[in-house]
Protein backbone atom coordinates (compact mmCIF):
# COMPACT_ATOMS: atom_id res chain seq x y z
CA UNK A 1 0.00 0.00 0.00
CA UNK A 2 1.30 3.24 -0.93
CA UNK A 3 1.59 6.04 2.04
CA UNK A 4 -0.67 9.23 1.41
CA UNK A 5 2.32 11.44 0.71
CA UNK A 6 3.13 9.26 -2.51
CA UNK A 7 -0.18 9.33 -3.47
CA UNK A 8 -0.16 13.53 -3.02
CA UNK A 9 3.34 13.84 -4.59
CA UNK A 10 3.69 11.68 -7.42
CA UNK A 11 1.86 13.64 -9.77
CA UNK A 12 4.16 16.42 -10.47
CA UNK A 13 6.88 14.39 -10.57
CA UNK A 14 6.24 12.51 -13.31
CA UNK A 15 4.35 15.19 -14.83
CA UNK A 16 7.73 16.99 -14.61
CA UNK A 17 9.22 13.76 -16.71
CA UNK A 18 6.44 13.95 -19.38
CA UNK A 19 7.21 17.89 -19.84
CA UNK A 20 10.95 17.72 -20.04
CA UNK A 21 10.36 15.10 -22.57
CA UNK A 22 7.66 17.16 -23.91
CA UNK A 23 9.94 20.08 -24.47
CA UNK A 24 11.83 19.50 -27.16
CA UNK A 25 8.97 19.21 -29.60
CA UNK A 26 8.15 22.95 -29.60
CA UNK A 27 5.67 22.88 -32.42
CA UNK A 28 3.41 20.82 -30.04
CA UNK A 29 3.97 22.25 -26.87
CA UNK A 30 0.48 23.77 -26.19
CA UNK A 31 -0.91 19.79 -27.19
CA UNK A 32 1.47 18.13 -25.36
CA UNK A 33 0.94 20.92 -22.36
CA UNK A 34 -3.45 20.47 -22.68
CA UNK A 35 -2.59 16.81 -22.81
CA UNK A 36 -0.47 16.55 -19.65
CA UNK A 37 -3.02 18.65 -17.93
CA UNK A 38 -6.28 16.36 -18.59
CA UNK A 39 -4.24 13.59 -17.42
CA UNK A 40 -3.65 15.21 -14.46
CA UNK A 41 -6.38 16.34 -13.57
CA UNK A 42 -8.27 12.81 -14.15
CA UNK A 43 -5.01 10.71 -12.58
CA UNK A 44 -5.86 12.70 -9.21
CA UNK A 45 -9.59 12.62 -9.57
CA UNK A 46 -9.30 8.90 -9.88
CA UNK A 47 -6.89 8.35 -6.68
CA UNK A 48 -8.96 10.94 -4.79
CA UNK A 49 -12.55 9.66 -5.45
CA UNK A 50 -12.43 5.47 -6.42
CA UNK A 51 -14.78 3.34 -4.15
CA UNK A 52 -11.43 1.53 -3.33
CA UNK A 53 -8.21 1.97 -2.10
CA UNK A 54 -5.59 2.60 -5.34
CA UNK A 55 -2.04 2.18 -6.26
CA UNK A 56 -0.86 4.80 -7.91
CA UNK A 57 2.20 3.65 -8.46
CA UNK A 58 0.76 0.56 -10.16
CA UNK A 59 -1.96 2.66 -12.08
CA UNK A 60 0.69 4.90 -13.59
CA UNK A 61 3.08 1.73 -14.81
CA UNK A 62 -0.26 0.22 -16.78
CA UNK A 63 -0.74 3.71 -18.00
CA UNK A 64 2.63 4.62 -19.41
CA UNK A 65 3.11 1.22 -20.71
CA UNK A 66 -0.14 1.24 -22.85
CA UNK A 67 0.27 4.43 -24.22
CA UNK A 68 3.85 2.73 -25.37
CA UNK A 69 2.38 0.14 -26.78
CA UNK A 70 0.43 2.08 -29.19
CA UNK A 71 4.02 2.86 -30.84
CA UNK A 72 6.37 0.04 -31.72
CA UNK A 73 7.44 -2.63 -29.44
CA UNK A 74 11.09 -1.11 -28.80
CA UNK A 75 9.93 2.28 -26.98
CA UNK A 76 9.60 0.79 -23.61
CA UNK A 77 9.03 2.22 -20.33
CA UNK A 78 11.57 0.97 -16.98
CA UNK A 79 10.63 1.36 -13.39
CA UNK A 80 13.46 1.11 -10.68
CA UNK A 81 13.53 -3.14 -11.12
CA UNK A 82 13.63 -3.03 -14.79
CA UNK A 83 16.31 -0.17 -14.81
CA UNK A 84 18.47 -3.10 -12.81
CA UNK A 85 16.92 -5.91 -15.64
CA UNK A 86 18.52 -3.56 -18.40
CA UNK A 87 21.67 -2.63 -16.97
CA UNK A 88 22.07 -6.46 -16.30
CA UNK A 89 21.08 -6.76 -19.78
CA UNK A 90 23.70 -4.09 -21.22
CA UNK A 91 26.58 -5.69 -18.78
CA UNK A 92 26.40 -9.15 -18.88
CA UNK A 93 26.93 -8.75 -14.84
CA UNK A 94 24.52 -9.45 -11.98
CA UNK A 95 24.57 -11.27 -8.89
CA UNK A 96 21.92 -13.56 -9.64
CA UNK A 97 21.91 -18.19 -9.39
CA UNK A 98 23.34 -18.12 -12.74
CA UNK A 99 20.61 -19.58 -14.42
CA UNK A 100 17.67 -18.86 -17.24
CA UNK A 101 14.39 -18.27 -15.81
CA UNK A 102 10.47 -18.13 -17.27
CA UNK A 103 7.47 -17.47 -15.31
CA UNK A 104 4.79 -20.30 -15.89
CA UNK A 105 1.84 -19.54 -14.39
CA UNK A 106 1.99 -20.36 -10.48
CA UNK A 107 6.07 -21.47 -10.99
CA UNK A 108 9.58 -21.04 -12.26
CA UNK A 109 10.71 -23.18 -14.67
CA UNK A 110 14.67 -23.59 -14.52
CA UNK A 111 15.21 -23.21 -18.62
CA UNK A 112 19.11 -23.37 -18.41
CA UNK A 113 21.11 -23.51 -15.82
CA UNK A 114 24.73 -21.87 -16.51
CA UNK A 115 28.12 -24.30 -15.51
CA UNK A 116 29.49 -23.81 -12.42
CA UNK A 117 26.95 -20.91 -11.32
CA UNK A 118 24.63 -21.14 -8.12
CA UNK A 119 21.74 -23.02 -9.77
CA UNK A 120 24.28 -25.48 -11.05
CA UNK A 121 25.93 -25.92 -7.77
CA UNK A 122 22.99 -26.63 -6.05
CA UNK A 123 21.62 -29.14 -8.64
CA UNK A 124 19.06 -27.49 -10.28
CA UNK A 125 18.42 -29.07 -13.87
CA UNK A 126 16.72 -27.17 -16.73
CA UNK A 127 12.84 -28.52 -16.17
CA UNK A 128 12.85 -27.85 -12.74
CA UNK A 129 9.95 -25.73 -11.12
CA UNK A 130 10.32 -23.75 -8.67
CA UNK A 131 7.05 -23.16 -6.35
CA UNK A 132 8.58 -21.20 -3.30
CA UNK A 133 11.52 -18.98 -2.69
CA UNK A 134 12.11 -18.47 0.77
CA UNK A 135 8.93 -17.90 3.18
CA UNK A 136 7.33 -17.00 -0.51
CA UNK A 137 5.02 -18.93 -2.47
CA UNK A 138 5.20 -18.14 -6.34
CA UNK A 139 1.56 -18.70 -6.71
CA UNK A 140 0.90 -15.69 -4.18
CA UNK A 141 3.52 -13.52 -5.83
CA UNK A 142 1.94 -11.34 -8.44
CA UNK A 143 5.08 -9.23 -9.13
CA UNK A 144 8.87 -10.50 -10.82
CA UNK A 145 9.37 -13.86 -8.90
CA UNK A 146 12.74 -13.86 -10.40
CA UNK A 147 13.52 -10.59 -7.89
CA UNK A 148 13.42 -13.05 -5.16
CA UNK A 149 16.63 -14.46 -6.86
CA UNK A 150 18.58 -11.85 -7.19
CA UNK A 151 20.45 -9.82 -3.94
CA UNK A 152 23.90 -9.41 -2.50
CA UNK A 153 26.78 -11.73 -3.20
CA UNK A 154 26.90 -14.68 -0.75
CA UNK A 155 23.27 -14.63 0.40
CA UNK A 156 21.55 -18.15 1.17
CA UNK A 157 18.52 -18.48 -0.64
CA UNK A 158 16.16 -21.75 0.36
CA UNK A 159 14.16 -22.47 -2.38
CA UNK A 160 11.20 -25.43 -3.05
CA UNK A 161 10.86 -27.20 -6.14
CA UNK A 162 9.23 -30.17 -7.93
CA UNK A 163 11.12 -32.25 -9.98
CA UNK A 164 9.02 -34.97 -12.16
CA UNK A 165 6.04 -34.38 -9.81
CA UNK A 166 8.10 -34.84 -6.57
CA UNK A 167 8.95 -32.41 -4.10
CA UNK A 168 12.43 -31.21 -3.25
CA UNK A 169 15.06 -28.41 -1.79
CA UNK A 170 17.60 -26.90 -1.80
CA UNK A 171 20.40 -23.58 -1.14
CA UNK A 172 21.15 -21.35 -3.38
CA UNK A 173 24.00 -19.09 -2.32
CA UNK A 174 24.17 -15.69 -4.90
CA UNK A 175 27.17 -15.37 -6.62
CA UNK A 176 28.88 -13.23 -8.94
CA UNK A 177 27.59 -14.53 -12.49
CA UNK A 178 29.21 -12.71 -15.96
CA UNK A 179 27.12 -13.70 -18.72
CA UNK A 180 29.69 -14.31 -22.04
CA UNK A 181 28.63 -12.53 -24.81
CA UNK A 182 31.11 -15.21 -26.83
CA UNK A 183 30.16 -18.31 -25.17
CA UNK A 184 32.13 -20.68 -27.44
CA UNK A 185 34.90 -20.53 -30.08
CA UNK A 186 37.17 -23.16 -31.12
CA UNK A 187 38.45 -24.60 -34.66
CA UNK A 188 36.63 -26.28 -37.11
CA UNK A 189 39.51 -27.70 -38.63
CA UNK A 190 43.38 -26.96 -39.10
CA UNK A 191 42.44 -23.34 -40.50
CA UNK A 192 38.93 -22.92 -39.41
CA UNK A 193 37.99 -21.00 -36.45
CA UNK A 194 34.60 -20.64 -35.61
CA UNK A 195 33.11 -17.85 -32.88
CA UNK A 196 29.99 -17.41 -31.42
CA UNK A 197 28.83 -14.26 -30.39
CA UNK A 198 24.94 -14.71 -28.89
CA UNK A 199 24.49 -10.74 -28.01
CA UNK A 200 26.26 -7.36 -27.97
CA UNK A 201 26.97 -6.03 -24.08
CA UNK A 202 29.93 -4.18 -23.28
CA UNK A 203 32.41 -6.43 -23.30
CA UNK A 204 31.33 -7.92 -26.78
CA UNK A 205 33.98 -6.43 -28.99
CA UNK A 206 35.93 -7.20 -26.61
CA UNK A 207 35.57 -10.75 -26.38
CA UNK A 208 35.60 -11.14 -30.12
CA UNK A 209 38.55 -9.76 -30.60
CA UNK A 210 40.27 -12.11 -27.95
CA UNK A 211 38.99 -14.60 -29.96
CA UNK A 212 39.61 -13.96 -33.37
CA UNK A 213 43.32 -13.34 -32.17
CA UNK A 214 43.64 -16.33 -29.69
CA UNK A 215 42.72 -18.81 -33.31
CA UNK A 216 44.85 -16.77 -35.35
CA UNK A 217 47.90 -17.38 -33.50
CA UNK A 218 46.26 -21.28 -33.08
CA UNK A 219 46.56 -21.18 -36.43
CA UNK A 220 43.29 -19.90 -38.23
CA UNK A 221 43.16 -18.71 -41.70
CA UNK A 222 39.69 -18.04 -41.66
CA UNK A 223 36.36 -17.30 -39.28
CA UNK A 224 32.90 -18.77 -39.51
CA UNK A 225 31.23 -15.88 -37.00
CA UNK A 226 27.63 -17.39 -35.67
CA UNK A 227 25.53 -14.54 -35.58
CA UNK A 228 21.94 -16.94 -35.44
CA UNK A 229 19.66 -16.37 -32.86
CA UNK A 230 21.51 -13.18 -31.58
CA UNK A 231 18.82 -10.83 -30.71
CA UNK A 232 21.23 -7.57 -30.79
CA UNK A 233 22.11 -5.31 -27.90
CA UNK A 234 24.59 -2.09 -27.80
CA UNK A 235 25.15 -0.21 -31.22
CA UNK A 236 28.84 0.95 -30.48
CA UNK A 237 29.73 -2.73 -29.72
CA UNK A 238 28.60 -4.08 -33.44
CA UNK A 239 30.47 -1.08 -35.34
CA UNK A 240 33.21 -2.31 -32.75
CA UNK A 241 33.03 -5.88 -34.08
CA UNK A 242 33.13 -4.65 -38.10
CA UNK A 243 36.25 -2.57 -37.21
CA UNK A 244 37.95 -6.39 -36.33
CA UNK A 245 37.41 -6.83 -40.22
CA UNK A 246 37.75 -3.54 -41.64
CA UNK A 247 40.45 -0.31 -41.70
CA UNK A 248 40.12 2.61 -39.68
CA UNK A 249 37.44 5.43 -41.20
CA UNK A 250 34.89 3.35 -42.67
CA UNK A 251 31.20 4.11 -42.51
CA UNK A 252 29.39 1.12 -40.90
CA UNK A 253 25.61 2.96 -40.58
CA UNK A 254 24.02 5.71 -40.61
CA UNK A 255 20.81 6.98 -38.39
CA UNK A 256 18.23 9.18 -39.47
CA UNK A 257 15.53 10.96 -37.49
CA UNK A 258 13.29 13.87 -37.75
CA UNK A 259 14.78 15.42 -35.11
CA UNK A 260 18.57 16.40 -36.70
CA UNK A 261 20.28 15.90 -33.35
CA UNK A 262 20.05 12.05 -33.93
CA UNK A 263 21.08 12.10 -37.73
CA UNK A 264 24.86 10.48 -36.73
CA UNK A 265 27.37 8.60 -38.99
CA UNK A 266 28.91 6.22 -37.52
CA UNK A 267 32.75 4.70 -38.50
CA UNK A 268 35.37 2.96 -37.68
CA UNK A 269 37.71 4.37 -35.41
CA UNK A 270 40.68 1.51 -34.45
CA UNK A 271 43.32 -0.29 -36.00
CA UNK A 272 41.62 -3.35 -37.18
CA UNK A 273 43.16 -6.64 -36.36
CA UNK A 274 42.83 -8.55 -39.70
CA UNK A 275 41.53 -6.86 -42.86
CA UNK A 276 42.55 -10.19 -44.91
CA UNK A 277 41.13 -13.09 -42.94
CA UNK A 278 38.28 -14.61 -45.38
CA UNK A 279 35.32 -14.48 -43.43
CA UNK A 280 31.77 -16.36 -43.28
CA UNK A 281 28.50 -15.05 -41.37
CA UNK A 282 25.36 -17.18 -39.91
CA UNK A 283 22.51 -15.34 -39.82
CA UNK A 284 18.84 -16.57 -39.71
CA UNK A 285 15.57 -15.12 -38.75
CA UNK A 286 16.13 -14.54 -34.93
CA UNK A 287 19.10 -12.44 -35.39
CA UNK A 288 18.42 -8.99 -35.18
CA UNK A 289 19.08 -5.32 -34.25
CA UNK A 290 23.35 -5.47 -33.53
CA UNK A 291 23.73 -8.68 -35.60
CA UNK A 292 22.18 -6.93 -38.83
CA UNK A 293 24.07 -3.67 -38.53
CA UNK A 294 27.27 -6.27 -38.50
CA UNK A 295 26.12 -8.65 -41.27
CA UNK A 296 24.49 -6.11 -43.14
CA UNK A 297 27.71 -3.49 -43.16
CA UNK A 298 30.10 -6.22 -43.64
CA UNK A 299 27.83 -7.50 -46.89
CA UNK A 300 27.67 -3.85 -48.53
CA UNK A 301 31.46 -3.83 -47.71
CA UNK A 302 32.12 -7.11 -49.93
CA UNK A 303 33.66 -8.15 -46.43
CA UNK A 304 32.24 -11.21 -45.74
CA UNK A 305 30.05 -13.97 -47.41
CA UNK A 306 26.44 -14.34 -45.22
CA UNK A 307 25.07 -17.91 -45.00
CA UNK A 308 21.30 -18.60 -43.54
CA UNK A 309 17.91 -17.39 -44.11
CA UNK A 310 16.84 -13.66 -43.90
CA UNK A 311 17.55 -11.89 -40.74
CA UNK A 312 14.82 -10.45 -38.47
CA UNK A 313 14.88 -6.78 -39.86
CA UNK A 314 14.41 -4.17 -37.08
CA UNK A 315 16.51 -1.63 -38.51
CA UNK A 316 14.80 0.76 -35.53
CA UNK A 317 17.59 2.74 -33.15
CA UNK A 318 17.06 3.02 -29.53
CA UNK A 319 18.07 5.77 -26.73
CA UNK A 320 17.63 5.48 -23.08
CA UNK A 321 16.45 8.65 -21.38
CA UNK A 322 16.60 8.98 -17.68
CA UNK A 323 13.72 9.86 -15.93
CA UNK A 324 12.93 11.06 -12.22
CA UNK A 325 12.90 8.53 -9.44
CA UNK A 326 15.14 6.30 -10.85
CA UNK A 327 13.17 4.94 -13.86
CA UNK A 328 14.63 4.88 -17.57
CA UNK A 329 12.52 5.42 -20.99
CA UNK A 330 14.08 3.63 -23.83
CA UNK A 331 12.52 5.47 -26.82
CA UNK A 332 12.92 4.85 -30.60
CA UNK A 333 14.53 7.86 -32.26
CA UNK A 334 15.97 7.02 -35.66
CA UNK A 335 16.38 3.67 -38.26
CA UNK A 336 19.64 2.92 -39.08
CA UNK A 337 21.31 2.44 -42.70
CA UNK A 338 23.72 0.45 -43.89
CA UNK A 339 26.77 1.40 -45.94
CA UNK A 340 24.58 0.96 -49.35
CA UNK A 341 21.93 2.71 -47.91
CA UNK A 342 19.45 0.43 -47.11
CA UNK A 343 17.44 0.48 -44.07
CA UNK A 344 16.63 -3.16 -42.92
CA UNK A 345 13.50 -2.46 -41.17
CA UNK A 346 10.29 -5.18 -41.86
CA UNK A 347 7.30 -3.91 -39.91
CA UNK A 348 5.52 -0.71 -40.25
CA UNK A 349 4.36 0.50 -37.24
CA UNK A 350 2.74 3.36 -38.16
CA UNK A 351 0.71 1.83 -40.17
CA UNK A 352 -1.02 -1.45 -38.37
CA UNK A 353 -3.87 -3.64 -39.57
CA UNK A 354 -7.62 -3.73 -37.65
CA UNK A 355 -6.18 -5.65 -34.62
CA UNK A 356 -3.21 -3.26 -34.67
CA UNK A 357 -0.52 -5.62 -35.79
CA UNK A 358 2.30 -3.38 -38.05
CA UNK A 359 2.08 -4.65 -41.64
CA UNK A 360 5.14 -6.32 -43.24
CA UNK A 361 6.80 -4.60 -46.15
CA UNK A 362 5.89 -6.17 -49.36
CA UNK A 363 8.44 -7.60 -51.08
CA UNK A 364 7.67 -5.87 -54.29
CA UNK A 365 7.92 -2.51 -52.88
CA UNK A 366 11.62 -3.47 -51.80
CA UNK A 367 14.29 -1.09 -53.51
CA UNK A 368 17.56 -2.59 -54.73
CA UNK A 369 21.00 -1.19 -53.80
CA UNK A 370 24.40 -1.64 -54.32
CA UNK A 371 27.35 -2.91 -52.15
CA UNK A 372 31.38 -1.40 -52.80
CA UNK A 373 31.80 -3.97 -55.59
CA UNK A 374 28.61 -3.26 -57.30
CA UNK A 375 26.73 -6.14 -56.34
CA UNK A 376 22.86 -6.07 -55.59
CA UNK A 377 20.82 -5.93 -52.12
CA UNK A 378 17.94 -5.21 -50.86
CA UNK A 379 16.59 -2.97 -48.45
CA UNK A 380 12.62 -3.50 -46.28
CA UNK A 381 12.93 -6.77 -44.73
CA UNK A 382 16.35 -7.84 -43.09
CA UNK A 383 19.71 -9.00 -44.32
CA UNK A 384 19.05 -11.16 -46.97
CA UNK A 385 21.93 -13.79 -46.94
CA UNK A 386 24.09 -14.22 -50.09
CA UNK A 387 23.86 -17.87 -49.90
CA UNK A 388 20.41 -19.15 -48.65
CA UNK A 389 20.25 -21.98 -46.41
CA UNK A 390 17.23 -23.76 -45.72
CA UNK A 391 17.86 -25.49 -42.65
CA UNK A 392 17.88 -21.92 -41.43
CA UNK A 393 14.50 -21.76 -42.07
CA UNK A 394 12.00 -22.70 -39.36
CA UNK A 395 8.68 -24.32 -40.21
CA UNK A 396 5.54 -23.18 -38.21
CA UNK A 397 4.71 -26.97 -36.71
CA UNK A 398 8.08 -26.30 -35.28
CA UNK A 399 8.02 -22.75 -34.11
CA UNK A 400 4.54 -23.90 -32.34
CA UNK A 401 6.50 -26.78 -30.79
CA UNK A 402 8.93 -24.20 -29.27
CA UNK A 403 6.83 -21.92 -28.31
CA UNK A 404 4.50 -24.28 -26.23
CA UNK A 405 7.42 -25.96 -24.80
CA UNK A 406 6.31 -29.17 -26.36
CA UNK A 407 10.30 -30.18 -27.48
CA UNK A 408 11.56 -28.20 -24.51
CA UNK A 409 9.29 -30.85 -21.81
CA UNK A 410 9.63 -33.89 -23.91
CA UNK A 411 13.72 -33.24 -23.49
CA UNK A 412 12.83 -33.49 -19.77
CA UNK A 413 10.96 -36.17 -19.80
CA UNK A 414 13.66 -38.03 -21.97
CA UNK A 415 16.66 -37.15 -19.63
CA UNK A 416 14.65 -38.67 -16.52
CA UNK A 417 14.48 -41.88 -18.02
CA UNK A 418 18.10 -41.84 -19.45
CA UNK A 419 20.00 -40.67 -16.59
CA UNK A 420 23.19 -42.23 -17.87
CA UNK A 421 24.45 -40.91 -21.41
CA UNK A 422 27.14 -39.00 -19.68
CA UNK A 423 29.19 -37.14 -22.46
CA UNK A 424 27.85 -39.94 -25.28
CA UNK A 425 25.46 -37.89 -28.01
CA UNK A 426 21.99 -38.94 -27.50
CA UNK A 427 20.60 -39.79 -30.73
CA UNK A 428 16.79 -39.65 -31.32
CA UNK A 429 15.83 -42.93 -33.21
CA UNK A 430 12.27 -43.13 -34.84
CA UNK A 431 11.28 -44.98 -31.88
CA UNK A 432 11.74 -41.38 -29.76
CA UNK A 433 10.35 -39.45 -32.14
CA UNK A 434 7.27 -42.14 -32.36
CA UNK A 435 7.60 -41.63 -28.05
CA UNK A 436 7.82 -37.89 -28.40
CA UNK A 437 4.74 -37.67 -30.73
CA UNK A 438 3.14 -39.65 -28.52
CA UNK A 439 3.89 -37.83 -25.09
CA UNK A 440 2.69 -34.84 -26.92
CA UNK A 441 -0.86 -36.10 -27.41
CA UNK A 442 -0.91 -37.73 -23.91
CA UNK A 443 -0.18 -34.43 -22.20
CA UNK A 444 -2.46 -32.61 -24.70
CA UNK A 445 0.06 -30.12 -25.50
CA UNK A 446 -1.38 -27.83 -28.20
CA UNK A 447 0.09 -26.49 -31.06
CA UNK A 448 -2.07 -23.15 -30.53
CA UNK A 449 -1.56 -22.76 -34.52
CA UNK A 450 -4.32 -19.69 -36.42
CA UNK A 451 -6.71 -22.31 -37.32
CA UNK A 452 -6.65 -24.54 -34.25
CA UNK A 453 -7.28 -20.98 -31.67
CA UNK A 454 -10.00 -20.10 -34.65
CA UNK A 455 -11.63 -23.37 -33.58
CA UNK A 456 -11.24 -22.74 -29.88
CA UNK A 457 -12.92 -19.23 -30.27
CA UNK A 458 -15.53 -20.63 -32.02
CA UNK A 459 -16.40 -23.50 -29.88
CA UNK A 460 -16.28 -20.43 -27.04
CA UNK A 461 -18.81 -18.46 -28.72
CA UNK A 462 -21.23 -20.96 -29.43
CA UNK A 463 -20.90 -22.19 -25.43
CA UNK A 464 -22.02 -18.27 -24.78
CA UNK A 465 -24.85 -18.52 -27.38
CA UNK A 466 -26.17 -21.71 -26.15
CA UNK A 467 -25.65 -23.20 -29.77
CA UNK A 468 -22.31 -25.73 -28.61
CA UNK A 469 -24.53 -28.78 -28.73
CA UNK A 470 -25.95 -28.15 -31.55
CA UNK A 471 -22.35 -27.81 -33.71
CA UNK A 472 -20.73 -30.29 -31.36
CA UNK A 473 -20.45 -33.16 -34.00
CA UNK A 474 -19.07 -30.95 -36.86
CA UNK A 475 -16.66 -29.13 -33.96
CA UNK A 476 -15.49 -32.79 -33.51
CA UNK A 477 -15.19 -33.40 -36.95
CA UNK A 478 -12.86 -30.35 -37.60
CA UNK A 479 -10.98 -31.04 -34.36
CA UNK A 480 -10.23 -34.41 -36.05
CA UNK A 481 -9.13 -33.51 -38.96
CA UNK A 482 -6.42 -30.59 -37.74
CA UNK A 483 -4.89 -33.90 -35.43
CA UNK A 484 -4.54 -35.65 -38.70
CA UNK A 485 -3.52 -32.67 -40.28
CA UNK A 486 -0.75 -31.79 -37.61
CA UNK A 487 0.42 -35.15 -37.06
CA UNK A 488 0.94 -35.21 -41.16
CA UNK A 489 3.18 -32.09 -40.64
CA UNK A 490 4.63 -33.85 -37.75
CA UNK A 491 5.88 -36.33 -39.85
CA UNK A 492 6.95 -34.09 -42.81
CA UNK A 493 9.69 -32.10 -40.32
CA UNK A 494 10.65 -34.87 -38.87
CA UNK A 495 14.24 -34.17 -39.44
CA UNK A 496 13.92 -30.58 -38.13
CA UNK A 497 11.96 -31.60 -35.23
CA UNK A 498 14.46 -34.29 -34.42
CA UNK A 499 17.55 -31.96 -34.25
CA UNK A 500 15.70 -29.46 -32.00
CA UNK A 501 15.36 -32.28 -29.82
CA UNK A 502 18.71 -33.29 -29.61
CA UNK A 503 20.19 -30.09 -29.06
CA UNK A 504 18.03 -29.54 -26.14
CA UNK A 505 19.21 -32.97 -24.73
CA UNK A 506 23.05 -31.99 -25.54
CA UNK A 507 22.14 -28.91 -23.34
CA UNK A 508 21.04 -31.23 -20.57
CA UNK A 509 24.08 -33.50 -20.36
CA UNK A 510 26.59 -31.39 -21.55
CA UNK A 511 25.70 -27.55 -20.82
CA UNK A 512 25.94 -25.40 -23.64
CA UNK A 513 29.67 -26.25 -24.41
CA UNK A 514 28.81 -29.36 -25.24
CA UNK A 515 26.17 -28.45 -27.60
CA UNK A 516 28.41 -25.50 -29.76
CA UNK A 517 31.25 -28.57 -29.82
CA UNK A 518 28.50 -30.78 -31.67
CA UNK A 519 27.70 -28.17 -33.62
CA UNK A 520 31.24 -27.34 -34.78
CA UNK A 521 31.35 -31.22 -36.01
CA UNK A 522 27.90 -31.67 -37.06
CA UNK A 523 25.74 -28.39 -38.23
CA UNK A 524 25.01 -28.55 -41.44
CA UNK A 525 24.84 -24.69 -41.95
CA UNK A 526 27.98 -24.62 -40.22
CA UNK A 527 29.60 -27.16 -43.10
CA UNK A 528 28.28 -24.92 -45.59
CA UNK A 529 30.04 -22.00 -44.07
CA UNK A 530 33.61 -24.09 -43.78
CA UNK A 531 32.86 -25.37 -47.35
CA UNK A 532 32.33 -21.51 -49.11
CA UNK A 533 35.66 -20.65 -47.38
CA UNK A 534 37.23 -23.67 -48.71
CA UNK A 535 36.44 -22.82 -52.35
CA UNK A 536 38.03 -19.68 -52.28
CA UNK A 537 36.79 -19.10 -56.26
CA UNK A 538 33.04 -19.36 -54.83
CA UNK A 539 34.29 -17.25 -52.21
CA UNK A 540 36.13 -14.25 -54.51
CA UNK A 541 33.42 -14.77 -56.74
CA UNK A 542 30.37 -14.02 -54.52
CA UNK A 543 32.12 -11.06 -53.28
CA UNK A 544 33.60 -10.12 -56.92
CA UNK A 545 37.37 -9.60 -55.70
Amino acid sequence: MYPYFKKKFIIPAVAAGFLFVGTSFKDDFFEIAKQIEIFTTLFKAVNTNYVDETNPGDLMDKAIKSMLASLDPYTVYFNEQDVVNFKINNTGEYTGIGAMIARKKDRLVVREPYKNYPADKAGLKAGDEIIQIGDVLIADFKDDASQLLKGAKNTKIAVKYLRQGKMYTTELVLDEVDIKSVPFYGKIDNKTGYIVLSHFSRKASAEVKEALEKLKADGATQIVLDLRGNPGGLLNEAIDICNLFVPKNEVIVTTKSRIEKHNNTYKTTKEPVDTEIPLAILVNGRSASASEIVSGALQDLDRAVILGSRSFGKGLVQRSVDLTYGTQLKVTISRYYTPSGRCIQALDYAHKDKNGVAQKTDAKNFNAFKTRKGRTVYDGGGVLPDIELDETKMSPITTALLKNDGIFDYATSYYYKNPNLGDKIPVITDADYGSFKQYLKSNKISFDTETEIALKNTLAAAKNEKIDETIAPEYQQLIAALEKSENTLLDKNQKEIKNLIQEELIKRYQYQEGLYQFYIKNNSEIKKAVNVLNNQTEYKTILKM
